[in-house]
């Protein structure tokens, strides 16, 4: 299977480029991913760092959950990976976690951003607060800052795939 990855808009309304300057990254991250078994997407494969490329989507569907749910909805949603025990739980995937859990988590909550969003303007600002935020944010900044927490992830991710199989690329 190979992700299909469309090129954001260069002639649209605001709201447009944002969805599409998100989705971009998504689906980068996805190929980043492709063609691997879960004992690759599992390696931690950057010494002395502990990221692997599951972790990383891991990670991804925790931030997804937690800017959209948590802070902009105000939801109680809690978290899927981490806890007291593990502060860090989504980066120490074990051999029993499996990419496809991994992977339909992530799109679980991929879709949740979409839906939350759908319908609320830009400078709409959040029910809740992130932990390490004064105050609520606008859906604009979250956004914003989504793009920038994946293109920042996806460096890692070309790290990390490089270092499995050699592959390279966008």
């Amino acid at each position: 299977m190979t992700t299909q990855r469309t090129e954001p808009a260069q002639n649209a309304d605001e709201r447009t480029m944002l969805d599409g300057w998100l989705d971009h990254p998504r689906a980068t991250l996805a190929r980043k991913c492709e063609g691997l078994t879960d004992e690759q997407l599992r390696a931690a494969s950057v010494a002395p760092s502990e990221l692997s490329l599951m972790g990383l989507v891991r990670h991804m569907a925790e931030v997804e959950r937690s800017w959209f749910r948590r802070v902009f909805a105000g939801e109680d949603a809690g978290p899927l990976y981490y806890g007291e025990a593990d502060p860090d739980g989504e980066f120490h995937p074990g051999e029993a976690d499996t990419w496809k859990d991994a992977y339909e988590t992530w799109q679980g909550e991929i879709e949740a951003a979409r839906r939350t969003a759908a319908g609320h303007a830009l400078d709409e600002r959040s029910q809740g607060r992130h932990h390490s935020h004064s105050g609520p944010c606008s859906l604009r900044w979250i956004y914003t800052h989504m793009i920038e927490e994946y293109a920042r992830h996806n460096g890692h991710a070309d790290l990390i795939r490089q270092a499995i199989d050699g592959a390279t690329g966008e």
